[in-house]
């Protein structure tokens, strides 16, 4: 998986100094509170310090990755063919999805979710007048109208969708961060061999915004298409809306900044693409198969993940696997498999941690009848940050219990 990574030392400093990713602060507009002599001789020493210390270290560091670390990586993907591997990955399935489920019965539940989200897309194609699912999918993979030509159109459409999605944000929630959000390309130097997107958190303490990174290389494999679910899920509802809460919450600081469980904050992430059904964010039969091609990548990630490291699966019947079942084009199916087998276990938190929560929400609206409210029970679910799920379901039975008491 590692094929392709050592653009990630060599791109960062190419042979134009002030092309360099550290030098881009000084490509900016001059801060007011800097005179014009003081940016430029910080300018000039930011360019030498890339040449003569920054350029030296990062070749140094290249020739050990090419000479000693890359031809001493391990060949088996599966976490499990290496010494005590299986009580790791073990472990690493405990702490990820914070439950006592095994590998064995964490694929069985991958199975039976792909199996249930392969029938929806059977009718999504079928009302978008294709006679199967795989049809409709190489249409969607290849018609060139479900793609931007260049980075700045992608920008620009995800712009646009982000904007649509902040004025249905109120119809859902109660309660929203005061903590706005940006959008930003993927570094150059890293964007081929990583995801389609992904949120970096901000700090209203330093006065910086959260960010949703999103992948502007190789075009053809960004359909816009998937768009909607993947902004629901980087931004609002999703990742931003829920971190940029738990900042503001009055809880010790490890609970606001450090705090991420991952089952939670990735299972909210997966439930935000499904609010956007009651959002009426997918208004096209391509849009909402977008949507369950994501909720099947997470399905399948279930599958996958442990069927490399629990179940001794080689690497191309991963991809084999995500490709028969997602709408997900090539070169995101060959970086998603790459990162699970360099991070065993955490893939299986986003399905996992999303079911609890509809299971949840399910409870809830069986108990409460007419009474049940979304936004409240969407605000409930993130009212506490991030926790385990078994605390979250009790959290959540203690609000049922308020609202028939009130």
């Amino acid at each position: 998986m590692l094929d392709g990574y050592e653009t990630s030392i060599s791109g960062v400093i190419g042979e134009d100094v002030t092309q360099s990713r550290f030098y881009e602060p000084f490509t900016r507009p001059r801060p007011s509170g800097l005179t014009e002599v003081q940016f430029e001789r910080y300018a000039t020493e930011a360019r030498e310090i890339i040449e003569t210390v920054l350029r030296p270290e990062f070749e140094q560091h290249l020739a050990w990755y090419r000479t000693q670390y890359l031809p001493a990586c391990r060949e088996q993907v599966g976490i499990s063919a290496q010494e005590g591997g299986a009580e790791y990955y073990a472990f690493r399935v405990r702490q990820m999805t914070t439950t006592e489920l095994t590998p064995e019965e964490i694929h069985q539940i991958g199975l039976a979710e792909a199996t249930r989200i392969r029938g929806e897309m059977v009718e999504v194609a079928a009302e978008a007048g294709f006679d199967s699912r795989e049809a409709f999918i190489e249409h969607l993979r290849t018609d060139p109208q479900y793609y931007a030509e260049t980075p700045e159109e992608l920008m620009q459409y995800v712009a646009r969708e982000l904007k649509r999605l902040d004025g249905l944000m109120p119809t859902m929630f109660e309660t929203l961060p005061r903590l706005p959000y940006g959008i930003r390309e993927i570094p150059a130097e890293i964007a081929e061999g990583t995801t389609t997107a992904y949120y970096g958190s901000g700090s209203p303490e330093s006065g910086i915004s959260g960010t949703y990174y999103v992948n502007t290389s190789l075009l053809d494999q960004r359909p816009l298409w998937e768009v909607p679910a993947l902004s629901a899920h980087e931004a609002v509802p999703g990742h931003h809306h829920q971190i940029a809460l738990q900042q503001e919450l009055d809880l010790p600081e490890w609970r606001r900044h450090i705090a991420f469980f991952t089952a939670f904050t990735e299972g909210w992430g997966l439930y935000a693409e499904r609010i956007g059904l009651d959002m009426g964010l997918y208004d096209t039969p391509a849009e909402n198969m977008g949507r369950l091609s994501y909720e099947m990548w997470r399905a399948a990630r279930l599958v996958v993940d442990t069927g490399m490291h629990a179940m001794g699966w080689p690497k191309e019947r991963a991809i084999a696997f995500m490709r028969e079942n997602t709408a997900l084009t090539d070169a995101n199916i060959e970086a998603e498999v790459n990162r699970y087998i360099s991070w065993p276990g955490q893939a299986l938190a986003y399905k996992l941690g999303e079911l609890k929560i509809r299971e949840l929400r399910a409870r809830a609206e069986t108990a409460l009848g007419e009474d049940f409210d979304l936004r409240r029970f969407n605000d409930a679910v993130l009212a506490q940050g991030a926790v385990p799920l078994d605390v979250l379901e009790a959290q959540i039975d203690r609000w049922i219990a308020e609202q028939q008491g009130s």
